[in-house]
């Protein structure tokens, strides 16, 4: 089912439930944030894309995040020609993953003093 259809039945939903029990049920700020997010994701990527976006999320959630703020902005600033397939999303994902790769280096620190070349010298 498409996001736009989600929205619908959505809204939809909360404007019956405010209908039958009175209450305007309102959105945190934190809810309308991530609701946004989402739309303008729908829009930019095609749907093998936001699947292998959200399967990263649930992985590596701090990587899925800079590269969903990445196309957010790109999105802002017209910079995007259309949507975004999965193939496309992997090239900004290593892209992201060369600016944000963190050097390890391993480093042995050996004792010498119970060290079985020095019985040797005696």
């Amino acid at each position: 089912m498409a996001d736009d259809e989600l929205d619908a039945i959505r809204r939809q939903r909360m404007a019956e439930l405010q209908a039958k029990h009175g209450v305007r049920i309102k959105y945190t700020s934190w809810e309308a944030e991530t609701d946004m997010r989402n739309s303008i994701l729908a829009q930019v990527l095609d749907q093998s894309a936001r699947a292998r976006l959200s399967n990263l999320a649930l992985v590596k959630p701090e990587k899925a995040n800079a590269v969903e703020n990445y196309l957010i902005q790109m999105a802002r600033f017209g910079k995007l020609g259309g949507k975004i397939s999965e193939s496309g999303l992997i090239e900004i994902l290593e892209k992201v993953s060369q600016q944000t790769e963190k050097k390890m280096t391993v480093t042995f620190n050996r004792r010498r003093v119970m060290d079985s070349d020095d019985e040797d010298d005696y």
